[in-house]
């Protein structure tokens, strides 16, 4: 298989769509972030398969803004590596949870509880050390990167402009309302995962559109030709 730069956007537009699915997925029914919960098989799963939708998301993004380096400009490019900070950072934290939490529920409940209340938008009783400090940077760079992102790809008009629009607006609306409980603030998350997946769709179709005028396109005649 010859890898082509065709492939690597299909497969960057692929990835987007199943990172915006797996987002959707893992929120619903999502049980109750407290101790008790992080024991179970569940939330290791669900934790898990956030890894996996971040390492997608990665790619996705990449893929989008690659397509159009020039359109998006220097706004691209900050929106770009503040967007793909915040998914660093978002991955780190779910392998935490996935990983770490569980393997210490059981001798240190009282950390893992003052984590997961930073994590939902409560405040901690006792020091959770840097965990704190990876907390914020991922609501920044997350909700910031999203929004400047999502006006940079608004602007470029090579995208789907309603995902774009959508992916900013709903990076506005999940800091706006980040003091609602846990339980209201997981619906939040279906905005961008639409937004995800309709980028993905459109950044798929872009590469179809591109190859069919590359077809279609005559080679000029030389002027000496005559």
């Amino acid at each position: 298989m010859t890898v082509t730069r065709t492939t690597l956007i299909r497969s960057a537009a692929l990835a987007a769509v199943a990172a915006g699915l797996i987002f959707i997925g893992v929120q619903i029914g999502h049980p109750h972030s407290d101790v008790t919960a992080v024991t179970t098989t569940e939330w290791a799963v669900r934790n898990s398969l956030k890894v996996v939708m971040t390492v997608l998301a990665l790619a996705g993004i990449t893929g989008m803004y690659l397509r159009q380096v020039r359109q998006t400009g220097l706004l691209g490019l900050v929106g770009y590596l503040v967007f793909g900070a915040g998914y660093l950072v978002l991955m780190s934290t779910a392998f935490v949870s996935a990983v770490v939490l569980p393997a210490i529920a059981g001798t240190d409940p009282g950390y893992v509880d003052d984590v997961l209340a930073a994590a939902t938008n409560g405040s901690a009783v006792g020091d959770i050390g840097l965990m704190q400090a990876a907390l914020s940077v991922t609501g920044i760079t997350f909700l910031g990167g999203g929004l400047i992102f999502g006006i940079a790809l608004y602007r470029a008009r090579v995208l789907a402009r309603w995902a774009a629009a959508l992916l900013a607006v709903a990076s506005l609306l999940t800091a706006s309302l980040a003091v609602l409980p846990d339980a209201f603030f997981r619906f939040l998350a279906f905005p961008n995962s639409i937004a995800m997946i309709g980028l993905g769709y459109s950044l798929w179709v872009s590469t179809r559109v591109a190859a069919t005028t590359a077809v279609g396109a005559s080679p000029r005649t030389p002027a000496s030709a005559r």
